[in-house]
């Protein structure tokens, strides 16, 4: 009797983690941008650009230039922000 229980949730698990990966896919689309090298630790929104990481939350220190969050289009370098191009730069010295 578990079994159908079982495949509803596995189905509904399914439709859940599809929505919440296309949410931010779909970022840029609504206004926001990736600035690098604003995060505190632990509150970054993805994977870092040196691949340490694939995962939120995972950044282990304050600024890196690895490190990205979403931010409102424009708003970036009003934050001392950078670019993906100005953070690879910065980390390649």
């Amino acid at each position: 009797m578990n079994q159908p229980r079982q495949i509803v949730a596995s189905a509904l698990a399914s439709v859940l983690a599809l929505g919440l990966a296309s949410a931010g896919a779909h970022a840029a689309d609504n206004g926001k941008e990736k600035c690098y090298g604003i995060v505190k630790a632990g509150q970054n929104d993805c994977a870092n650009l040196s691949g340490s990481h694939s995962c939120a939350g995972q950044s282990k220190t304050d600024m890196d230039a690895n490190e990205w969050k979403y931010v409102a289009k424009g708003t970036c370098k009003g934050l001392n922000g950078m670019t993906a191009e100005e953070a690879k730069a910065k980390t390649k010295k």
